[in-house]
């Protein structure tokens, strides 16, 4: 059962979860129709990296406690981890976006979002996050700080060809009004 073979593909309909740490918690729906999978920040024991605002290495070490907490600085973008590796089925990608309440609230935004997790990729899930915001930010152990949106996708050829005008629309962004 979750096994279907498409092309000799796995089109299963289940995600592989696989913890790298006993407390780990796997990815849950707020409510029975939210359209995403709230992940929550791994940060017990773990050294964070990224960027400052000026471009310089921004590494934290962070305690093996409940009690942990990533202190970013303004303009600051950091891989956070979540603590757990998964595998999707083929033809399934996780969208990882941000909380709204997050954005609002905190000044956290994901500057690739979504973030695009393939079928194939083999390691720890992570969101980047950046502290948009002028005083900083902070990420605790276990806040719920994204949500995976699982979609489908398409795999087509692309073939050299003439794209013509289709229809009366000129100007890229914003041509319809």
């Amino acid at each position: 059962m979750g096994v279907n073979r498409v092309g000799g593909e796995d089109r299963g309909t289940r995600v592989i979860f696989d913890p790298l740490f006993d407390d780990v918690r796997v990815p849950s729906q707020a409510t029975d129709a939210s359209a995403g999978y709230d992940v929550h920040a791994y940060l017990k024991g773990r050294t964070v990296t990224g960027h400052r605002a000026d471009g310089s290495i921004l590494e934290v070490a962070l305690p093996a406690t409940d009690d942990a907490t990533l202190a970013l600085p303004a303009g600051a973008t950091v891989l956070v981890p979540l603590g757990f590796r998964a595998r999707l089925p083929v033809g399934v990608e996780a969208q990882l976006r941000m909380r709204s309440s997050w954005a609002l609230r905190y000044g956290l935004t994901l500057p690739n979002a979504p973030g695009t997790i393939d079928p194939d990729y083999p390691d720890e899930w992570m969101v980047m996050m950046a502290a948009s915001n002028a005083r900083g930010a902070t990420i605790r152990h276990g806040d719920r700080i994204a949500q995976a949106v699982l979609a489908r996708y398409e795999r087509l050829e692309w073939e050299p060809g003439v794209v013509r005008r289709s229809t009366d629309r000129d100007g890229g962004f914003g041509s319809t009004g």
